[in-house]
Formats: structure tokens, sequence, C-alpha cells
């Protein structure tokens, strides 16, 4: 106390130092004692205020704790008096058991007193029930129905309280009633039966679909009444539950199954287009009953059973049973595709589930799909094995057909703008397109995985034509004569491939996502390249082996007296191309740039080989003129069959030659040789040693220091464009030939 005391004057003490701490404050100081003191007066007034009220709240406790304790203690008392009185009254309760089994035997006399009536007239009722059933009058007929089971329930209800053990009574009574379970059964099959009709009764008389719904609401609640007393009491009466609304979920899918099931009409022997046929009818059937139930059916159900989702589900599944069904079968190819089109695509189309009088009613996206996954698949690589199999033979047989075109005496025909070709790019795109439309109806990934696997199977079929073209050519080579239209079938062939790439890109085009280039598109670029590249090869060999006659001429004696042998080849070449115009760009081109390259060096060839040898300048300088004309013939008709694009260069290299030839002075032969050189890096040495040869004049230490000046300063052939040299091969002389030579030479000099 005395420290809180001292607490309390030095917080005051402070508190006064506070206040007073400049000298103007000290003329305040009553003002500040009178508010400390009102402060003072206030947390006082405060302070009894609090004690009073808990004074208050304390003296209330006690007078209710007293009250409490006073209401205990009377009913302590009054517990006693009842234990009392209750000890008191065992005899008398035993003394009333009689009076209780009056009671049950009472309410047993009132219950039988009750159904009094029903008892004695139940024959009657039972055939009166059986009549209406079978006039279709269910609601009254339920309703006798009813007072039957519930006259019998009561009975035996009763005799289960008085005596649970007593069967003899139980038993009675039920045989009594016997013909009461034969009559919902009896009911119970009308029912069913309506069920079963829905579709149709619910169009024709909707009423009697109601009575049904009715009749099986009102057991449902019978079901739940009997059940909960089954809990209380033990006892249930015969034949419940019935279970009759789940007996209708029952009997409705029933009706959806066999009505998906009963909807095929033909068979694949009866009709090969039976599968298109089956999923037309199953499309209609669904569509239709399901418009029926939500406009119609739906009113005639109770709210909280979800009639339309209800129905959805149950065609839902009966669909999908069914198609699996299909699946499991033996399907051919079309069959596969008309099914997974169906279930992938026309199922959840405005045609079928997506129709827009179903739509408002449910979500089509949360229905699951009609075929597994796996099962999709497997069908799916069925149909990739039966194409694969169908196209092959089908390629085979459209390149048999083309085959036979190839012999026929009649030129092949000719398109728009007057190209030969044959039907085969046609038929083989046309087949491919069939199928990439049929496989589009699928999926997107579906119809590109076909259309590679087309790609796949064209670079096989391709490989295949370039060896009946090989074989086409070999046959031609045997008999000349045959057959008669050779080079304008070949001339198709390669058109054929021209033909092949563009209807390839197109396919890509329309059906592809991405133009990126695969491993196929290489392969089958590569192909139909060589394809073409043989098929000019065979051209040209069909001009050169008419030309070898006249080519053997050249360069010798014959030719430097007087031979039309070029003239007869640019006349041979000229009427040969006028056919070859009729080949596509851009094979046509390069075909006129072989030809040309091919007749040059036939022509350097014909140097090579040194035909001739000239005697003297008049020789070589008439040799060297007659090269010149020649070469200016091969210009003037390459520039023809080329539309006028420079065809110099090959040429020039003939001229080039002549010039060596028709050198005068030997002195300056090494410039000559040197110069030609320079502008064809890929001569050789053996070419180098052939014209000395021909030249005639050429002693053999020149020819030595031509070659070996030339060998010190040969040029680069680096950047060289179009080598002529390359491939012409100088005959060697072998010792036979040298032998003969050697003889022929003696006889001479000793005639």
């Amino acid at each position: 106390m005395e420290e809180t005391n001292r607490e309390a004057v030095a917080t005051a003490v402070q508190r006064v130092a506070g206040m007073l701490q400049r000298s103007d404050q000290l003329d305040k100081v009553e003002q500040y004692r009178r508010r400390e003191a009102r402060k003072k007066a206030s947390v006082e007034a405060r302070l009894k205020a609090a004690i009073q009220s808990q004074l208050d709240g304390v003296r209330t406790g006690l007078s209710q704790l007293h009250n409490a304790l006073g209401d205990v203690k009377d009913i302590q008392n009054s517990l006693a008096d009842v234990s009392k009185d209750w000890r008191q009254s065992i005899n008398t309760i035993e003394n009333l058991k009689d009076v209780k089994d009056a009671v049950v035997q009472h309410s047993q006399l009132a219950s039988a007193v009750e159904n009094l009536k029903n008892i004695f007239s139940v024959p009657e009722i039972v055939a009166d029930t059986q009549v209406l059933i079978e006039q279709a009058e269910l609601l009254e007929a339920h309703r006798k129905l009813m007072d039957l089971e519930c006259s019998r329930d009561d009975l035996m209800y009763e005799q289960y309280r008085m005596d649970s053990k007593n069967t003899h009574d139980m038993n009675l009574i039920r045989n009594y009633f016997g013909q009461v379970q034969g009559l919902s059964d009896d009911l119970a099959k009308q029912l069913w039966m309506v069920l079963q009709r829905a579709m149709g009764t619910v169009r024709r008389d909707p009423t009697m679909l109601v009575s049904v719904v009715r009749i099986i609401e009102r057991e449902e609640k019978i079901d739940r009444r009997m059940l909960d007393r089954k809990k209380q009491t033990g006892f249930i009466p015969p034949g419940r539950p019935k279970s009759w609304k789940e007996k209708m979920f029952e009997v409705l899918e029933g009706t959806v199954t066999t009505r998906i099931e009963g909807s095929q009409s033909v068979t694949r022997e009866a009709d090969k287009m039976w599968m298109v046929r089956l999923l037309e009818i199953t499309r209609k059937y669904v569509l239709d009953d399901l418009i029926v139930v939500k406009n119609l059916m739906v009113q005639c159900f109770p709210p909280h059973y979800n009639t339309l989702d209800r129905f959805l589900k149950l065609y839902h599944n009966a669909v999908s049973m069914r198609v699996q069904e299909l699946a499991a079968e033996d399907l051919e190819a079309n069959e596969i595709v008309s099914l997974l089109t169906w279930v992938l695509n026309t199922y959840k189309s405005v045609e079928m589930m997506g129709h827009p009088e179903l739509l408002t009613e449910y979500d089509i996206n949360l229905m699951g799909p009609l075929l597994p996954q796996e099962v999709v698949e497997a069908l799916l690589s069925k149909y990739v094995q039966t194409f694969t199999s169908n196209i092959t033979g089908w390629l085979r047989k459209a390149l048999e057909t083309d085959k036979k075109d190839w012999f026929k005496e009649t030129e092949p025909e000719a398109d728009q703008d007057g190209y030969y070709q044959t039907t085969l790019p046609a038929i083989v795109f046309q087949m491919f397109e069939q199928n990439l439309q049929v496989a589009a109806q699928i999926d997107e990934t579906f119809k590109e995985k076909v259309l590679k696997l087309c790609l796949k199977q064209m670079n096989s079929f391709l490989i295949r034509y370039r060896e009946e073209v090989i074989a086409y050519k070999e046959d031609h080579l045997k008999d000349r004569q045959l057959p008669q239209c050779y080079v304008q079938y070949m001339i198709a062939i390669i058109n054929n491939c021209h033909t092949f790439k563009e209807s390839i890109s197109s396919l890509k085009r329309k059906y592809l996502k991405s133009m990126e280039q695969t491993q196929n598109d290489a392969a089958i670029e590569k192909t139909l390249n060589d394809v073409a590249k043989d098929g000019c090869q065979f051209l040209l060999d069909e001009v050169f082996l008419d030309l070898e006659q006249h080519l053997n001429e050249l360069l010798t004696r014959k030719w430097l007296t007087g031979s039309h042998a070029v003239d007869t080849i640019c006349v041979t070449v000229e009427d040969y191309f006028n056919d070859f115009a009729k080949i596509k760009k851009p094979f046509n081109t390069e075909m006129t740039s072989e030809a040309h390259r091919r007749v040059v060096v036939e022509y350097i060839k014909a140097v090579m080989q040194k035909r001739i040898s000239f005697k003297n300048a008049d020789e070589r300088r008439e040799g060297a003129e007659r090269m010149i004309k020649e070469a200016e013939q091969f210009k003037f008709l390459f520039r023809k069959l080329t539309a006028g694009e420079e065809t110099d260069r090959l040429c020039d290299a003939i001229a080039a030659i002549a010039e060596v030839f028709k050198l005068t002075d030997p002195s300056l032969l090494y410039l000559e040789v040197s110069t030609l050189v320079s502008k064809y890096p890929d001569i050789r040495e053996e070419h180098i040693v052939a014209l000395l040869a021909v030249r005639g004049d050429a002693s053999r230490d020149m020819r030595q220091m031509i070659i070996e000046t030339l060998n010190q300063n040969k040029p680069s052939s680096a950047g060289f464009i179009q080598p002529i040299f390359k491939d012409i091969t100088v005959p060697t002389v072998t010792m036979t030939s040298m032998s003969s030579s050697m003889a022929a030479t003696a006889n001479k000099l000793l005639k």
C-alpha cells in the first residue's frame, strides 16, 4: 500500500513538473487544480459505479444459487416418491397382461372388421380386376389391386404382431389372397407392354403412358412405406419391394436396344451397300425417336426422371454396342470407312445428335466415344492393310493395261496442246483421289496418312514402270519394225513423267497442310527423272541407230571425195525431232541439247578414230573446209530445233579441229594446238596424238615436242562448263592390227 502511495506521489510530481515548466504557467495554477479536481471526481464516480454493478451481480447470483438448491431438493423428493410408487405398481402391471392381450385382439378384430367387406368379396374383386387389366383400364385395375393388397397386408401385419411365429395363420391369409400376386404380375406385364411400345403409344395415346407412370409411382411410394415399416417392426408383405421403377428403366433400355438392333434390313450378300443403308436407318430412327422423346415423352414423366438425358444415354449406349458388334465383323475396306465416317463425324453432326432440336437440352461433347480408341486404331490399321493390298493390285492392273496400249498400231492420244500421252496417270490419280476423298471423311490425320501411303506405293510403282519401259525398249531392239508406234509411245511415256509430277503436286496441295519434302518425295522425283531420262536416251539411241551408217562415213576417203553423210544426218535428225516436238518441256529441251552434244561427239569420234590420214596440204585444206562447212550445217540445224538458242560452242569444236588441219606452216602447229587446248581443257594427250596423226605431216619429234610443251603448260579445267572430249576414247593399236599393217606395207613394197 505504501509502495502504491509512493508511486502515485511520484507520478503526481512528474505531472505537476510537466505543467509548470515555464514561469507564465504559474498564473494558471488555479485553473490546473480545478481541472485535475474534476478529473479526480469523474474517476471516483466511475469506480463507484463499477463496484456497485459488481456487487449487484454477486447479490443476484447468490439469490439464484439459493433458489436452485431449493429446486434440487424438491426434485430429489419427487424422484423418491416416483420410485416408491413404481415399486408398488409392478404387481399391478403384471395383473394387466390380460388387458394387453385383449387390446391386441381388439386391434386385429378392428382390422378384420375394417377389411371385412374386401375379405368376403375377394373372388369378385379379383375377377373384376382381371377384366379391367384385359380391357387396359390400368388405373382402375391398379386401384382394386391396391385395395386387395392393403387388406392382405393389414391382416398379415396384425397376425405378425400377435404371434410372429404362427406360420399356419400367416399361410392361411396368404393362400386366401393367393390370386392377388397373379393379378400384380398380369398388371406388370401390361405395363411393360405399354413401355415397350412407348414410342408409338406416346404419339397415339399419351394418356396411357401417363397412367403407367402414375401406377409405377404409386408402387414406389408403397415400397418405401413398407421398407420403413420393416425397419421398425421387421415385417414386410409378400412381393415387396416390387421395384417397378427400376424394372421400367430396364424395359425402356431393352426397347431401345431392340429398336437399334432391329434396324438391319439387308445383308452384305443382298446389297453391297448394306453398311451405308444400315447406318442411315439407325441415324433416322435415333433422331426421330429422340425428337419424339423431347417433344412428347418428357411431358409424360415426372421432371425428376430427367427423361431426355436418360433416353440420350440409353440410345448412346445402344448405338455404341451395335457399332462395336459391327466393328468386330470381318469388314471390307469401304465398309470400314463407312463405319468410321459415321462414328467419328455423322454421329455428332447436325444430322444426328447435333440436331438443333436436341442441342438446346444437353452438351454433345459430354457424351463419350461410340468406339474405344483402340478399336478405331485397329479398324484404321486394317483399312490401311487392305488399302495397301488393293492399291498394289490396282496399280499392277493399270500398268498391264497401259503396256498393252504400247503395242497398238495406232498412235497414242494427244492432250489439248498436242503432246502425246497415255491414260495411265489419269487412272492412277483418279484412284488416289477417290481413296483420299474417302479418307478425308474420317479425319485430317488419317487423310494425310493415306496420302503418304499412296506416295509410298507410287514410288514402288514407278520403279516397276521404269523396268517395264526398259523391257519395252529391249523388245523393240529385237525387231526395230515392231511395235509400229514405238517412238510415239516412248514420247507418251516421257510426257507421263511430267503429268505424274504435276498430279503429285496437286494432291499434296489439296490434301496436305504442309508442303515439306519427305523421303518419298525425293525418291519419286528421282525415279520420274530416271524414267524420263531413260526414255529420252532410248529415243536418241533410235535416232543414232539410223545414223550409224552415215556416221561411219565421216572422215573417210569417201567423205573426202564428196559424201552426203552430213546432209543425210541433218535430214534424219530433223525428221525425228518433228516427232520429238510432242515431248513436253523441260524434257524436249534437254533432249535437243543431248542430241546436239551427241552428234558433235560422234563427229569428233570419227576424227579420233583416224579413219583417214591426209597426204598433202591440199587434202588437209579440202578436209578442213569440209569440216567447217558441216559444222555450220549442224549449227543451222540445232538453232532451228532450239528456236534460235545459242548452239555454236559445241559445233565450234569441229571448226577448231579443222583449223589444226588447215594450217599450212608446220612450225605454227604448236600455237594452233595450244589454242585448241585452251578452248577445250578436257582434251587429252591421246586426242592430240590422233589429230596430228590425221594431219599426216607431223614428225615424231614434233609430236613429242608439242605434247611435252602442252603438258608443262596444261590449262586448268576447273569451272569448265560442258566437256566434249571427256567421253571420247581414242582406239589403241593392238599387236594384231600392227602386224596386219606391216604385212600390208611389205606387200606394197614387194609390188
